[in-house]
């Protein structure tokens, strides 16, 4: 999954992205789709759970966390803080999703923003699988 942190998924990318799991994992253990094996089945087969979304999310919590740290260009560019001559004009159906909005509750950036400056807030808040790196030595 290679750049997930990244993506903007709706709920038609999740399903797809769902379903592609399932059928790796039916691939890989070599169960047919006309052997008529439940997917629930396949998990139990595979030992493993549907748990990709969330570890996307949190390869995307981590990620913008690590980005809203940083004083660097790609911060601006999520800020929209960037110039440009290009005239914007207001499109049409509804609002297109941006890559904050899985990460945002109802307070906003400003909050996030404050949030990822204390490590231990964001970890507190957004899952604490960001633990420190513990190097063990063997001698």
């Amino acid at each position: 999954m290679y750049g997930a942190e990244t993506w903007t998924l709706r709920a038609g990318g999740q399903k797809h992205l769902g379903s592609f799991i399932m059928w790796c994992r039916r691939r890989m253990y070599k169960i047919s789709w006309t052997d008529h094996v439940r997917n629930e089945e396949v998990l139990l087969r595979v030992n493993e759970e549907r748990n990709i979304l969330q570890e996307i999310r949190k390869w995307k919590t981590n990620w913008i966390g690590h980005i809203l740290r940083r004083n660097c260009l790609l911060k601006q560019v999520i800020e929209g803080k960037i110039k440009g001559d290009m005239e914007v004009a207001r499109r049409r159906g509804r609002r297109r999703k941006k890559l904050l909005d899985d990460l945002k509750d109802r307070r906003g950036y400003s909050h996030l923003k404050e949030e990822a400056l204390d490590r231990t807030i964001w970890r507190h808040r957004f899952g604490g699988g960001f633990g420190p790196v513990v190097r063990q030595n063997t001698e």
